[in-house]
């Protein structure tokens, strides 16, 4: 057994555990212990990977588990990890952790509300280490459909339109998929032989052109509706609004990340000629998506429609970056799924905690916040600064890794589309400097936060775990950076064998 289908056994066994649990304290210390003990896993598995990297093996994929699961089919559980795997398990696996300890408060159906959780994040797990194309769409599946319950049953204001429209959005892409896989796997042996469903396989043959340029869009699409591709969004802001934190915080931190690694890993890497032929068509979507995202997030006055608004920014910066078809940009496009995802964590970790003191997430009806709440306004104005990319934080390294990959392209549409999408950065720091000084500055403008309390014991656990992922990343990007460009290395020389091979 492979140390990855620990990722998978762990939430199972932490799930098992919690139905034995016979009062709320037992099952939040259940759950604790077993996303610990992922975490944990995460980090030897990060640091095994580093080493088998620095002694020279440069296998494709490692720590590969292959067992046949359905012979009719040929479907395998095939798991197995390169760079890029590993970093989003990293990524996984933080925010998981802080989101148990942020949801410490919550009143209702302990164990149910946990169950759910630690589901979701088993099938976000599965995900990220598949190499079979259909056990990836079981686990992402089983990743999606727990947030209906989560919000319908946990979540505020009108959670239940919220919880069937981002059903229904984010299962509308699932057909998508489905049938973008079905096509693939259909054409997975164009020189003969049996037909699969594994992604190594299939990336060493070269499809049908003309099943390549039906194949692209679905599955771009597909996957670019979990990533908010614009206009496919809608469903973010609502979802994201009437979330519970610790869901929001997964939903925004891990599951949006869902779309943009399959759009990088399955669309771009498995059907390269037809990205590059119509990849544009989306590069413009991405591009809008980035401008939008920022305007929307500064017209809004509601905490959580601000952060959502923003993710549809920075989430668009990340399908923008894939689509450059470079190796700089794509490294900057891993390095913004990392680097948004703690931090956009961290920003709903602390609008839940300061909702939870002032029973309101509108900016003009709060202020002077830093007096009452001087740990929680500092960690605010941290992911702040973290988001409009200063120097010393991940936001910075992702996005001039971006923008220098992207104007690596000398042609002047990528150049006009990168201009323009590098304009975000400004409207970026004005919402987040205009929230942060009506929040947190002046004068309060209600006498009941006099007596607000700042954060607790459970709360600074979240809030620091995730400030200290933000800011290692910051100060020393190289490690990670270099463990993405390893996995990187078989996409981008397959796009640029395909790049000549456009009509």
């Amino acid at each position: 057994m492979s140390i990855l289908t620990l990722f998978i056994i762990i939430p199972l066994l932490t799930i098992v555990g919690i139905l034995f649990c016979k009062t709320d304290m037992q099952v939040k210390w259940v759950s604790v212990a077993g996303m610990g003990l992922q975490f944990i896993n995460a980090i030897a598995l990060i640091l095994l990977f580093l080493a088998e990297r620095r002694a020279g093996n440069i296998a494709e994929v490692l720590f590969v588990q292959d067992n046949l699961w359905y012979e009719t089919l040929n479907i395998h559980f095939h798991v197995g990890v390169d760079g890029v795997s590993v970093a989003m398990i990293g990524l996984t696996s933080l925010v998981v952790f802080a989101g148990i300890f942020a949801s410490w408060e919550i009143k209702d159906l302990h164990r149910e509300f946990f169950t759910f959780l630690i589901l979701l994040s088993s099938g976000v797990f599965g995900f990220f280490i598949s190499l079979d194309l259909f056990t990836m769409f079981l686990f992402y599946e089983l990743a999606v459909i727990p947030m209906y319950l989560l919000i319908g049953i946990w979540g505020s204001g009108p959670r239940h339109y919220s919880a069937m429209k981002l059903t229904l959005m984010l299962m509308g892409g699932s057909a998508l998929i489905m049938l973008g896989l079905i096509g693939i796997y259909l054409n997975s042996a164009p020189n003969g032989g049996p037909l699969t469903w594994d992604i190594i396989k299939i990336s060493k043959e070269t499809l049908p052109m003309d099943m390549q340029r039906f194949l692209f869009p679905l599955l771009f699409v597909g996957f670019g509706v979990l990533g908010a591709m614009f206009p496919f969004h809608t469903w973010s802001p609502d979802g994201h609004a009437s979330a519970p934190t610790a869901v929001s915080m997964l939903h925004a931190g891990v599951l949006m990340k869902l779309g943009g690694y399959g759009c990088y890993r399955v669309a771009v890497f498995l059907l390269p000629q037809a990205a590059h032929q119509v990849g544009w068509i989306f590069l413009i979507l991405a591009t809008i998506g980035v401008i939008y995202g920022a305007f929307g997030a500064l017209w809004q006055k509601d905490l959580k429609y601000i952060n959502a608004y923003s993710s549809v920014s920075h989430c668009g910066l990340v399908l923008f970056a894939i689509l450059m078809f470079n190796q700089t940009a794509m490294n900057g496009a891993i390095m913004q799924m990392i680097s948004h995802g703690i931090m956009t964590a961290l920003f709903f970790a602390l609008i839940g905690m300061i909702y939870g003191r002032t029973h309101t997430r509108y900016i003009n009806e709060m202020g002077g916040l830093m007096k009452v709440m001087p740990f929680l306004s500092v960690a605010y104005v941290i992911a702040g600064l973290a988001s409009l990319g200063l120097p010393g934080f991940s936001g910075f390294v992702a996005e001039m890794t971006i923008f220098v990959g992207a104007f690596q392209n000398a042609d002047i549409f990528h150049r006009v589309v990168t201009i323009i999408a590098a304009s975000s950065i400004v409207v970026t720091a004005v919402y987040i400097l205009r929230v942060v000084g009506i929040l947190l500055l002046g004068k309060i403008r209600n006498d009941e936060y006099e007596q607000l309390t700042d954060a607790k014991w459970y709360d600074k656990i979240s809030v620091v775990s995730l400030i200290l992922g933000i800011t290692i990343i910051g100060v020393a990007p190289l490690w990670l950076s270099d463990m993405i460009t390893g996995g990187l290395g078989p996409i981008v020389q397959k796009l640029l064998a395909a790049a000549p091979m456009m009509p």
